[in-house]
């Protein structure tokens, strides 16, 4: 079974009318499926195609450094448990 690793992807959404920057923590097994989750999040809640999003990096995270309350309270959560 594959670890879980915690990533951050971060980039830029250029379209015609409008552009804006992102920066998405998330869980994924490798660097490629967390980067289909953020084309297809993105894709799915700004309605935008994949040629619209460009990535600016794409790195593994410790989880104290991640933005995401979610991924925090889990970190929290595995430590007390163990």
């Amino acid at each position: 079974m594959s670890e879980v690793k915690i990533f951050r992807i971060t980039g830029r959404i250029v379209r015609h009318n409008y552009s804006t920057d992102f920066s998405k923590d998330l869980l994924s097994t490798s660097k490629e499926a967390a980067l289909e989750k953020v084309f297809a999040d993105l894709g799915s809640q700004h309605k935008v195609m994949r040629v619209h999003i460009k990535i600016s990096s794409n790195e593994e995270i410790k989880p104290e450094e991640s933005s995401n309350m979610l991924i925090k309270q889990l970190n929290e959560e595995l430590n007390e448990a163990q």
